[in-house]
Parts: C-alpha cells; sequence; structure tokens
C-alpha cells in the first residue's frame, strides 16, 4: 500500500533511474522510494509508520521497521499520531515506561491492544514478545518484571542454569540462566515445582505444596489430570446391507 505519490518532472528525473524499470529506496529517508517505469521516476511515501522494503527491485513493498535496517538512511516522514499510536501503522510499546507486557497494534490510526504472555515483554527491536533479558528495554529487566533476583553461584552451577522455586507460586519456578538471569517458567495444571529435585511433579508428591490446588481443583479434578481415563474406542459400525446374488449378465470378477 503507497500514498503520497507524485510525478516528478521528467527532464529533471530522468538520468536518476538506476534501471529502467523497478522499485528504488531513497538515500536517506527510508519510508520514501522511487517507482521506475520505462526511465520515467515518481517519487512515493509509505504509509506512516512503515518503510520501504528494498530486498527487490521488482516488488514494491512497504514493511514494519523492524524488519528493515533503516539504519544507512534513518529519516522519516514527520508522524501522524492518534490515541495510543505514536504513527499511523505499527506496534508500539505502552506509554507507561514499567508496564512491559502490553503494547499496541495501530492500523490507519486506530489501535488494539495486546497483552505478552506470561513472563514475557514486548521487544522494540523485533516487534514480538520475548524474555526480558532479550528486550533489553529500560524498566522491563528481568528483575524488575519478576521480582526475583538469582542466587550467587560458581561458574560450575551457573553453566547448568539453575532452577528455584518461585517464592510466592508453586506451580512456577525460575531458570537462571548462566547463574544470574532470571526466567520464568510454569508445571502443566495439577503439577508444582519441586524444588529437591528440581523438576515439576504431582502437587500430592511435594509436600509444601500438596494443597495448592485445594478450593481450584477436587480430589477428582487431580485425580484424572494425573491419570487421565483411557478413551474408549469406537464401536465399529456392521454395515446392514443385505448381499445379493448376482444376475444373469452381470461380471463376476475372480
Amino acid at each position: 500500500i503507497v500514498h503520497g505519490a507524485k510525478r516528478v518532472p521528467q527532464d529533471a528525473v530522468s538520468d536518476q533511474c538506476p534501471e529502467p524499470d523497478g522499485f528504488f529506496a531513497d538515500a536517506e529517508q527510508c519510508d520514501k522510494y522511487y517507482q521506475c517505469s520505462d526511465g520515467h521516476i515518481t517519487e512515493k511515501l509509505c504509509p506512516d509508520g512503515m518503510v520501504f522494503n528494498d530486498y527487490s527491485t521488482e516488488y514494491e513493498k512497504c514493511d514494519l521497521p523492524f524488519n528493515i535496517d533503516c539504519s544507512a538512511r534513518s529519516k522519516l516522514q514527520s508522524p501522524q499520531p492518534s490515541e495510543h499510536c505514536p504513527r499511523k501503522h505499527g506496534y508500539f510499546a505502552h506509554e507507561t515506561h514499567n508496564v512491559c507486557d502490553k503494547f499496541y497494534f495501530c492500523v490507519d490510526g486506530k489501535y488494539n491492544m495486546i497483552t505478552c504472555p506470561d513472563g514475557l515483554v514486548y521487544n522494540e527491536n523485533a516487534g514480538i514478545c520475548s524474555w526480558p533479558d532479550e528486550a533489553k528495554r529500560n524498566g522491563c529487566s528481568s528483575e524488575e518484571v519478576f521480582q526475583f533476583q538469582c542466587p550467587k553461584v560458581d561458574e560450575a552451577v551457573a553453566a547448568t542454569h539453575p532452577r528455584y522455586a518461585d517464592p510466592e507460586d508453586c506451580q512456577y519456578f525460575y531458570v537462571c540462566i548462566n547463574g544470574d538471569t532470571p526466567r520464568r517458567n510454569g508445571c502443566k495444571l495439577g503439577q508444582v515445582f519441586d524444588d529437591q529435585s528440581k523438576k515439576c511433579d504431582w502437587a500430592r508428591n511435594v509436600p509444601e505444596c500438596a494443597d495448592w490446588y485445594k478450593g481450584r481443583l477436587t480430589d477428582v479434578q487431580l485425580a484424572e489430570l494425573e491419570n487421565p481415563p483411557t478413551p474408549r474406542p469406537r464401536a465399529t459400525k456392521v454395515s446392514k446391507r443385505k448381499h445379493q446374488r448376482p444376475r444373469a449378465g452381470d461380471d463376476i470378477l475372480v
């Protein structure tokens, strides 16, 4: 999708097309590009918030900024902001710097707020949800998001990415990457983290968390999670069609 196209006088730019036909990026502005047709050049702009994808001169494509390297042509058109949308199109972090797990998806200046899965934050450089240590956002470090610090360990233990129980939630635990960067993980429903074995186990097997699901799951539900019922085999339907003798003139296969 493009807009803002304008025809540049032919006598002024006829020698500026690198090739007679194709789409070419502007040397300085990442959301500006040119269409050349039989040597005639037309200047174009991507929609606000998008930039020109210069991977191929055969295709006219505007893309999201985190998919394109704009370091050599960093200029952009003036923004057209609206509520929660710094530009008309794109993905944008929440305005409050320490609200790390929410971001906005904007299309034509209209926003939709998205929440990352538990334990992840919005990564402005990639346009996706990722671990806090990968996103590297101010106010959204692993320690700030999880309120947990990995215990100091020697290099041998650190290399194993040690695990520690979440002190507030039996179902969750922290994996300390290289011994110092926490990432929050969870056990499946019905299980808790055993801080002795460093593995997930059924709640009844971990004394300090045996009652963790009390009031949320019944004993019957917990038993079914641990030993799911075997599905009954489907009954085979017997055909009720009557066998008929071949009639005279019918072909008989042998």
